[in-house]
């Protein structure tokens, strides 16, 4: 397992950028930070953890809502700087309740948004 971690270029803040896509849809949902501790977590477990920026500090995806991330499988890129995980979503995978956080487009010279939260 050290072998992987240390394949990974972790950037100055000892971060790398973690694309989570749904493994079925292929559905990009969400971008978060992993550092060293929370790569390591998401080999052990096969869940998603990351690191927050804002509170420094672990957390692991759907911690207190129940919206997990079930890893399927891990790539790291050609560079060895960003990972692509592919997942299983349990629920919504953006905090505003919508399945993706991508749910903003660009339409003309304005973000649109395009994708309605779940109902509860």
């Amino acid at each position: 397992m050290n072998n992987l971690i240390e394949s990974i270029k972790f950037n100055e803040a000892g971060l790398v950028p973690a694309i989570a896509q749904d493994a079925i849809s292929k559905r990009v949902l969400m971008m978060a930070w992993m550092n060293e501790e929370a790569v390591q977590q998401t080999l052990e477990t096969g869940y998603a953890h990351y690191y927050s920026r804002s509170r420094q500090t672990q957390w692991k995806k759907g911690e207190s809502s129940g919206n997990v991330q079930k890893v399927l499988d891990m790539y790291l890129d050609c560079d060895g700087d960003t990972m692509l995980l592919k997942i299983e979503q349990t629920g919504p995978a953006c905090h505003t309740n919508r399945e993706s956080c991508f749910y903003k487009q660009k339409q003309d010279d304005d973000w649109v948004t395009i994708e309605k939260p779940l109902s509860d």
